[in-house]
C-alpha cells in the first residue's frame, strides 16, 4: 500500500472514528513543556542538587530569579491552555492568578517535603545521608510533584495536574493521583508499582512498600452505564501506618486505623481499627491487635502466608 493510500485512510479515520482526535479545538498543554516544568520545580525545591555545578550562596538569588521567571511564563501558558480546554471565559487572566498562587506556595511546600525526606532517611537503614535520599530515591520525585500537582487539582485546574504526576509515574513506576490527600512524613520505599487513587487520604508518618495499591472496589454507574464521577472511591489510611509490599486496600468506605501494620500481599476491603496487625494465616486473613511495643524488626518479619506469635 502506498503512503498516499495510507494517508487517505488515516484522514478518513479521523472523520469517521472520533473520540481520539483533537482538531480545530483549543491548544492542549504541551507534554514537553510540562516535563520541563516538572524538572524546573525540582530545581526550585532542591537548589544545588540537580545542577551540573553547585551554585554558591552569592549566585543563588540570580539563579532562582531567572528560573522563577522562566517557570512562571511557561506555567501561565500551560495553565491557560488547560483552562481554555475546560471552557474558562478568561483563561489568560485566571492562569496568571493560578501560577502566582502555586509559585507562592513553594516555600511552605518545601517545609512539607522536607518531612518526606526525613521520613525516607529514618525509614530506610540503607540510607547514608539526606543528600543520597534527594539524589537517588524515587519517592522524592513522585511525592514532591504530587504535592505540587495537588495544589493545582484543588484549584480546579484540569489536565496539567495529571500530566505532572504522569511525568513522575513514568520516571518512578509509582502512580499517585493529584487528588490524593497526603499528610507529613510520607515515605514510599522502592516505589515501583505503587498506585494511589484520587480520593485516597493518607495521614502523617505513613510508610508504603513497593506494589501497594490504594484503589477502588468497583465503579458505580449512572442510568446510561457511565461511571459516576466525584464520589469517594478510595480508602483512608490513618497516622503511623505501615503497608508492606503487594498489599491491596480497596474502597471508599475502607479505613485503616492509626498505628496499624498491613502485611505483604494482604487483600483488604473492610476497615480495621487502630493498632491492628493484618496478615495471613495460611489462606485466611488475620486481624489482631498490635501491641504498642512491637519493634520494626518484628514488623519486617511478616510475609504473605506466614504468621508469627509475639
Amino acid at each position: 500500500m502506498s503512503l498516499e493510500q495510507i494517508k487517505a485512510d488515516l484522514l478518513r479515520s479521523y472523520e469517521q472514528d472520533g473520540g481520539i482526535n483533537h482538531l480545530d479545538g483549543s491548544n492542549l498543554p504541551s507534554e514537553a513543556a510540562v516535563d520541563a516544568l516538572a524538572r524546573g520545580f525540582m530545581h526550585l525545591l532542591f537548589p544545588g542538587f540537580f545542577e551540573s555545578q553547585t551554585p554558591s550562596r552569592s549566585e543563588v538569588a540570580d539563579l532562582v530569579g531567572a528560573l522563577l521567571a522562566k517557570i512562571d511564563r511557561s506555567l501561565r501558558t500551560e495553565i491557560a491552555k488547560s483552562l481554555a480546554f475546560a471552557g474558562h471565559a478568561d483563561a489568560k487572566a485566571a492562569a496568571k492568578e493560578e501560577a502566582g498562587h502555586l509559585l507562592g506556595a513553594l516555600p511552605a511546600l518545601r517545609k512539607l517535603i522536607q518531612t518526606d525526606v526525613e521520613a525516607a532517611y529514618n525509614g530506610d537503614p540503607a540510607a547514608r545521608s539526606h543528600d543520597e535520599i534527594i539524589l537517588a530515591y524515587p519517592c522524592v520525585l513522585v511525592i514532591s510533584l504530587q504535592r505540587i500537582a495537588h495544589i493545582l487539582y484543588q484549584r480546579g485546574v484540569p489536565l496539567l495536574p495529571r500530566m505532572l504526576t504522569e511525568y513522575a509515574h513514568e520516571r518512578t513506576g509509582a502512580d499517585i493521583h493529584p487528588g490524593a490527600r497526603i499528610g507529613t512524613h510520607f515515605f514510599i520505599d522502592h516505589c515501583t508499582g505503587v498506585v494511589i487513587g484520587e480520593t485516597t487520604t493518607i495521614g502523617d508518618h505513613v510508610k508504603l512498600y513497593q506494589g501497594v495499591t490504594l484503589g477502588a472496589k468497583s465503579f458505580a454507574l449512572d442510568p446510561q452505564g457511565n461511571p459516576v464521577k466525584g464520589v469517594k472511591r478510595h480508602p483512608d489510611v490513618g497516622d503511623h501506618v505501615t503497608i508492606y509490599a503487594g498489599a491491596t486496600i480497596l474502597g471508599g468506605d475502607t479505613r485503616v486505623g492509626a498505628h496499624s501494620i498491613i502485611g505483604s500481599n494482604v487483600w483488604l476491603m473492610n476497615s480495621v481499627p487502630a493498632h491492628s496487625l493484618v496478615t495471613y494465616e495460611g489462606a485466611n486473613l488475620s486481624v489482631r491487635h498490635r501491641r504498642r511495643h512491637e519493634s520494626l524488626e518484628v514488623e519486617l518479619s511478616f510475609t504473605s502466608g506466614d504468621h508469627y506469635e509475639i
